[in-house]
């Protein structure tokens, strides 16, 4: 009794591993001005369908191979950078007015803007004349932005309806801006 079985060898299924790899030789390659953004863009879709490792090599056949003294430079000055950010929020959030939060108790909402009648009264150009509203709802402190034209951001995020704040956290109004404070 014989049986043939046919034995069919398929090369291995691309890891994401190698895709990565060849990805980040392109990227090195558009960050030390080999590539245009184009080719970038074109081989980056290539390399995402390739089938075969022989499709990736192609790809960067033409690039210099880890050059880990460039990726070590890039990624110092990309620390650096972040780090600079960083710490420019954190020196600007010391350095800002402190917003009381009205006490609890009190049920009414504190009304923000230009116009006299308002709760706080901020006087500048960016601020409009019933530019936000901040109330206790449910335990909890919201500020509703109400249609100002300069916005309302917390902690640096556009408010769009309304968000949660609490103590600590940076708003500003216009080109106002304060650090949240309890008493």
């Amino acid at each position: 009794m014989t049986s043939s079985f046919e034995f069919h060898t398929y090369p291995a299924r691309l890891s994401d591993a190698e895709r990565d790899k060849v990805l980040s030789v392109l990227r090195d390659g558009v960050a030390m001005g080999r590539l245009s953004h184009d080719t970038f863009v074109r081989r980056m879709e290539l390399a995402l369908a390739a089938r075969r490792a022989d499709e990736l090599a192609a790809l960067t056949a033409d690039l210099p191979q880890e050059n880990r003294f460039a990726r070590l430079l890039f990624g110092t000055v990309e620390a650096v950078s972040g780090f600079t950010v960083r710490l420019r929020r954190a020196w600007q959030a010391e350095r800002l007015p402190k917003l009381l939060l009205p006490h609890p108790g009190n049920g009414h909402p504190l009304r923000i803007g230009r116009d006299p009648a308002n709760g706080l009264r901020l006087n500048h150009e960016t601020v409009s004349r019933v530019h936000a509203e901040l109330r206790r709802q449910g335990g909890l402190w919201v500020l509703r932005d109400l249609g100002s034209t300069n916005g309302t951001t917390v902690n640096g995020r556009r408010v769009t309806g309304a968000a949660v704040v609490r103590e600590g956290d940076q708003v500003a109004f216009g080109r106002i801006a304060f650090r949240l404070a309890s008493d």
